[in-house]
């Protein structure tokens, strides 16, 4: 066997170890989604955050119970005086109790801003869902059109390996020279290349799912889906009414204006008087055993007190209306964010459809330039065989077929991409999926 013999051996074989069926996993979008919905990294924190403001969410968060502390106080004391000696013990054991009667509906006002807080939380939980939904769709379908482009680039290998085989048996029986096998050569190696490099490429698309899905890195899988698009008629008007009801991100900006007027109303709290209690009970033993005395004296005492403190701030250097002031732009501050966040949803929206209104187009002309370009490559392999065109022409309409299938998968992908990003604009991928 010579060394050219030898050569396309080992890439072959290379080859032929490189698409072995092997038994994988099938894995479904479905499938895909749910496993990322309970394993995802960053969903899983966003609920933990979740669960974090929801336990926060609590009326003794808000300051409106009381605090009661239970301590003791211990004395233990030597005197030596001009009257004496004599050793003292005492223990004052006591419980105590702070109220807040009334402080400007502060309590009230803080609990509002920890259930906005929550809904917050919430809704940016939510948030990351959507996001983690269509990067993981996204992600699917990538793994699909890397797949589907790694079979193109199999038959056009496939293609110029006969083509090569051909020329070889031209060669052998004096009908081909040198250089139309080289050249054949040359085609068969370069596709063999984009062949492996591709390979490489699927094995990265399923990888980056993987981390979207929490599994291990580099677990592979028959991926069952099918890279089709899904043909829609959308009509604009509606597209703006439900993004304007549904969408997350304004959702969020909504909830993030009431927090705003929460702690506007928190600053004004502080132009009321505020009324305070401080109750208790004290009782205390004290022991006094003078040197020398037969005997020690013990004294015991007991008090009560219910203490009212009634405080009006008159002047502190402005500082509480300046702090109402600076919440009330704070508030405006918002207002103006939410219309910026509205009017640029909506040029995403209508640039987003307009895509993928032309995405359609592109795709129905993909379709076609495919199968003309299948049906031109399968006359020019007719044609060269029978000598109607030289191997010039030939590797140019495998090429421009190779093209042509490439453009078309990639059209499906861009549909599907359009289509992905209006359901979540709307606010409806996560009822889709």
């Amino acid at each position: 066997m010579n060394l050219k013999s030898i050569l396309f051996a080992a890439v072959l074989f290379y080859l032929a170890a490189m698409t072995g069926v092997q038994a994988q996993e099938k894995l479904s979008l479905e499938q895909a989604v749910v496993r990322a919905l309970e394993n995802n990294y960053q969903i899983r924190v966003g609920e933990l955050n979740t669960e974090m403001a929801k336990n926060n969410n609590d009326w003794g968060a808000a300051g409106a119970y009381p605090t009661i502390d239970l301590g003791a106080t211990s004395v233990n004391r030597y005197d030596d005086n001009n009257q004496g000696k004599s050793t003292t013990h005492s223990v004052a054991p006591y419980v105590s109790m702070n109220y807040s009667i009334f402080n400007g509906f502060s309590a009230r006002i803080r609990k509002s801003r920890l259930e906005e807080l929550e809904h917050l939380s919430e809704g940016n939980t939510r948030l990351v869902i959507e996001n983690t939904l269509q990067a993981l769709v996204l992600s699917y379908y990538r793994a699909l059109l890397a797949k589907e482009q790694l079979e193109v680039l199999r038959d056009v290998m496939e293609l110029s390996r006969d083509r090569y085989d051909y020329e070889q048996t031209r060669r052998e029986l004096g009908n081909a020279i040198t250089f139309e096998v080289l050249q054949a050569k040359t085609a068969y190696l370069s596709d063999s290349s984009n062949f492996i490099l591709q390979r490489n490429n699927y094995r990265n698309a399923l990888r980056n799912l993987n981390q979207l899905m929490a599994e291990e890195v580099g677990k592979e899988y028959e991926l069952t889906g099918e890279l089709a698009p899904s043909y829609q008629k959308y009509s604009l008007e509606n597209l703006e009414e439900m993004m304007l009801s549904d969408n997350r991100n304004l959702k969020n900006q909504f909830i993030n204006n009431q927090l705003q007027q929460a702690n506007l109303e928190l600053e004004k709290s502080a132009l009321y008087p505020a009324l305070r209690l401080n109750s208790g009970v004290d009782y205390s033993r004290t022991r006094v055993n003078p040197d020398g005395a037969p005997s020690a004296s013990t004294n015991d005492s007991y008090a009560f007190y219910a203490n009212f403190t009634l405080s009006f701030n008159l002047f502190n250097g402005g500082n509480t209306r300046r702090a109402i002031q600076n919440a009330e732009i704070e508030q405006d501050i918002a207002s103006v964010e939410t219309e910026e966040l509205e009017n640029d949803l909506k040029r995403s929206l209508r640039n987003t459809y307009e895509l993928y209104e032309v995405r359609k187009q592109l795709f129905d002309v993909a379709v076609e330039n495919e199968e003309a370009a299948k049906l031109n490559m399968q006359i020019a392999e007719d044609r060269f065989k029978a000598g109607a065109i030289n191997s010039f022409n030939y590797r140019d309409i495998q090429l421009a077929y190779l093209n042509t299938s490439l453009n078309k998968l990639q059209a499906v992908y861009d549909l599907i991409s359009s289509q992905t990003e209006l359901m979540r604009l709307t606010g409806n991928i996560v009822s889709e999926y």
